[in-house]
């Protein structure tokens, strides 16, 4: 029987390959930028701008002399389709609505504005500030929740905690690779982190929870179906069983992915990449990351983990 087990060295090799640059970009990213992403209005706060001209006439440069004349200094100037459509996305600092009509009348006066289609947003930095103190409780509500719900479910296995941390691995893992692409993408393409992160985010955090118990559940069949089996053989044994419906059921979701990547508009194009990255990475952890962390915990191979415990407590002792 092909072993996939015997080879979770490399697995972990390859997950560091991929985390470990992933960490240091968001740490350059953090000092230079002083945040771990480019952070977008929802969570520092600002204006958005979108503007058609009906003239030629309005440039970035004199776009941006408009908004710093008007007393904003950060702001990020980004043209939306052709140079013909004269269209424009304008990010600028937190403004009262008698500073944007100042704004809007200087613009107007660069070129003719678009009065039908022109689209203005504003979000406070204390709403910001609750975006971005929900993001991190919505993520630590998750890993509590599913940890829970794995020592229940699992109650009955030996060492369901077990089971429960290597779930958590495989899902900090995924989300570790996701907010590494993120960082790398704000710094090379200007990405800004939004609410569609979180839900991109989110859905990885569970798909990627899901596929890891699906392997479990499997685990949890197979122990007293063959018992006398080494340890290591039933994990396996597992793996081969489920491995061609984990990848059958993903393949369908990254081809349309892909499709919408191809075809779908520019303002989702962001959230389905990082969907894609985390779905593909979720698929990987799960069969290549958490269930080789039971096998390495129950031969003593992680640090802090007292190896006679394991071994004791392993179904194939």
């Amino acid at each position: 029987m092909f072993s996939l087990i015997q080879k979770r060295r490399w697995f972990y090799l390859f997950s560091s390959a991929l985390i470990i640059p992933g960490v240091i970009i968001m740490l350059y990213s953090l000092v230079t930028a002083g945040s771990l992403f480019r952070l977008g209005n929802e969570f520092i706060g600002g204006s958005i701008y979108e503007l058609r001209f009906l003239e030629d006439g309005a440039t970035e440069a004199n776009i941006r002399q408009v908004f710093q004349v008007n007393g904003s200094d950060d702001v990020t100037i980004q043209r939306l389709g052709s140079p013909e459509a004269n269209r424009w996305s304008v990010r600028a600092s937190f403004q009262e609505t008698s500073t944007s009509q100042q704004i809007i009348e200087s613009l107007n006066a660069l070129a003719p504005l678009d009065r039908e289609s022109l689209r203005i947003e504003q979000v406070s930095p204390t709403v910001g500030q609750e975006v971005t103190q929900s993001a991190i409780l919505a993520v630590l509500v998750a890993a509590a929740v599913v940890t829970g719900f794995i020592v229940i479910a699992f109650r009955q296995v030996p060492n369901a905690v077990q089971y429960g941390l290597c779930a958590i691995a495989a899902m900090v893992h995924d989300v570790l690779v996701v907010c590494g692409f993120v960082s790398l993408m704000g710094l090379l393409l200007g990405w800004e982190v939004d609410a569609l992160f979180l839900t991109a985010l989110l859905t990885v955090v569970g798909f990627s929870i899901q596929d890891t118990i699906v392997l479990f559940d499997r685990i949890r069949e197979n122990i007293p179906k063959y018992l006398g089996e080494p340890y290591e053989t039933i994990i396996n044994r597992s793996i081969l069983e489920t491995i061609h419906r984990s990848l059958a059921t993903q393949l369908n979701a990254f081809f349309i992915m892909i499709a919408i990547l191809l075809f779908g508009g520019d303002s989702i194009k962001q959230f389905i990449a990082t969907l894609f990255v985390g779905l593909l990475t979720g698929t990987y952890s799960s069969i290549f990351i958490a269930v080789p962390l039971l096998v390495s915990i129950q031969k003593g191979e992680i640090p802090f983990i007292n190896r006679r415990t394991a071994l004791a407590e392993s179904p194939a002792s």
